[in-house]
């Protein structure tokens, strides 16, 4: 009777101490997922030359980037280009690291950072002129309209067309100073790439045309859920 009783205290400490192992996989399961959801994390749109199709993926995004619209004038197609130009809609990224002895990883080469690519000094830049210095460059929302105000900017300053999507990114990329200097003159790569974006714009255009309608419609619900 002794050993039948010994067994089975046995058996019952190492079905606790399963049990907590799998409790402390299952909590360090959840805090990683947290901290994912915490820092923002996005998966970016599976097909990036459809503007159809990224927005049936994210459907705030085109609520978002017509509500810059709105505000700025810069048509949808336009802005929707420059930042797939820019971060192929990655929400946190970053230029790649200059390296030493072709090797080393170093410091970046500037502070460009989110959807839009905006520098620290073009952020604080849109912050106060917008005085929304809560909106952050790794939110959608934020960066397509950080995009329209730019975009306007150019326009108020240049004279740039807002549906010219190939000088608007000339100036998005040389700043305003530099697109009156003429900056991006030997740049043949600055001028393939807003090509490029021009192209893309057309192309955003046509699709939209025919999905719009299909769309789901902005609630208060569903931004909740987004």
């Amino acid at each position: 009777m002794l050993s039948i009783l010994n067994f089975s205290n046995l058996n019952f400490k190492k079905n606790n101490s399963k049990i907590l192992r799998l409790a402390s996989q299952f909590l360090l399961l959840g805090v990683t997922t947290l901290t994912l959801v915490g820092c923002g994390t996005q998966r970016p749109p599976a097909n990036t030359n459809n503007i159809c199709s990224i927005f049936r993926e994210y459907p705030k995004w085109y609520w978002e980037a017509h509500a810059s619209y709105h505000r700025w004038g810069v048509p949808i197609p336009v802005s929707m280009a420059i930042i797939r130009e820019e971060s192929y809609f990655v929400n946190d990224a970053k230029p790649p690291r200059t390296t030493v002895l072709g090797v080393i990883p170093w410091t970046r080469p500037t502070s460009a950072y989110g959807f839009s690519q905006a520098t620290d000094g073009a952020w604080q830049d849109y912050q106060q002129s917008t005085k929304n210095q809560d909106a952050n460059r790794d939110q959608f929302g934020a960066a397509v309209d950080f995009v329209g105000w730019y975009g306007n900017l150019a326009h108020e300053k240049l004279g740039i067309s807002k549906s010219n999507a190939y000088d608007l990114y000339l100036a998005y990329h040389e700043g305003i100073a530099g697109y009156q200097n003429h900056s991006y003159a030997n740049k043949t790569w600055l001028i393939e790439k807003s090509q490029a974006v021009q192209k893309l714009a057309q192309s955003y255009q046509q699709q939209l045309k025919y999905c719009r309608a299909d769309i789901p419609q902005a609630n208060a619900w569903n931004l909740w859920l987004m």
